[in-house]
């Protein structure tokens, strides 16, 4: 099979089932791995798909997002060793930002025994803190309904008002080139603000997020510390030498 029709052949199946596997591939073009391999990288390269281990996955749309309960069962063992770590980066003492994200959600219950203060924008998070007896500050602005997030210029001013020790943000996208992204430009603006205003910025994101590129830009890479779980050795040292990168063993 020429190299157009396998790649044309790779294109349909994406559309069709998201991910595809190396197996796959082969037993579909009767290609070997190596060429079904460099198939990948060049599609890649046309940012077509995103390579994962054992084959590649479709690329979400920029505007493209879940809602907070589709995401919220999404990854959870790997979301909750990333809180985990995170949650142990707190001291007592700090006044700490935690933004909408459900990887960031799963910090709270990490919380309890510290003596902090939390300032917020997500709505979704509130009765897990009240319920862990946690100081918490929620800002004013607009609700956005799809993530429970709060929004819009009520929502930076409000946020305006305070300086934080450690920030946590979530991202839909991390890319070697856009750096961190999200699909709306409000939601975008309060996360940028939050890394501004804090003397340590992290963002929790699982290895899905790596090569995906969203519609607003929240903030560089090295604005940020990223923490997240098993991703590639050639990837992790490219984002090391852009940023701090904390890998946790989920």
């Amino acid at each position: 099979m020429l190299t157009v029709e396998r790649q044309r052949l790779i294109r349909e199946l994406l559309k069709q089932q998201d991910i595809v596997t190396m197996q796959e591939l082969i037993e579909i073009t009767n290609a070997s791995e190596s060429t079904i391999r460099r198939d990948l990288i060049q599609l890649e390269k046309a940012k077509v798909l995103k390579r994962i281990h054992g084959g590649a996955a479709r690329l979400q749309g920029k505007l493209v997002e879940p809602s907070v309960s589709e995401k919220s069962s999404k990854n959870l063992s790997s979301k909750k060793a990333l809180a985990s770590f995170a949650a142990n980066l707190i001291e007592d003492g700090d006044c700490i930002y935690l933004d909408a994200g459900t990887t960031v959600y799963e910090m709270i219950p990490y919380l309890q025994a510290k003596q902090v203060v939390v300032v917020t924008n997500s709505a979704y998070h509130l009765d897990l803190l009240i319920e862990n007896n946690i100081k918490t500050y929620l800002i004013g602005g607009a609700i956005k309904h799809q993530t429970k997030a709060m929004v819009g210029q009520g929502a930076v001013i409000s946020l305006e008002q305070y300086r934080f020790d450690k920030c946590f943000i979530g991202a839909n996208g991390v890319h070697l080139e856009y750096g961190y992204t999200t699909p709306d430009p409000e939601e975008a603006m309060i996360k940028m603000t939050a890394i501004r205003l804090a003397q340590e910025a992290y963002v929790l994101v699982d290895d899905s997020k790596f090569n995906e590129v969203f519609f607003a830009k929240i903030a560089d890479l090295r604005e940020a510390t990223i923490i997240t779980n098993n991703i590639k050795e050639s990837l992790h040292k490219a984002l090391q030498a852009k940023t701090n990168v904390k890998v946790v063993k989920a």
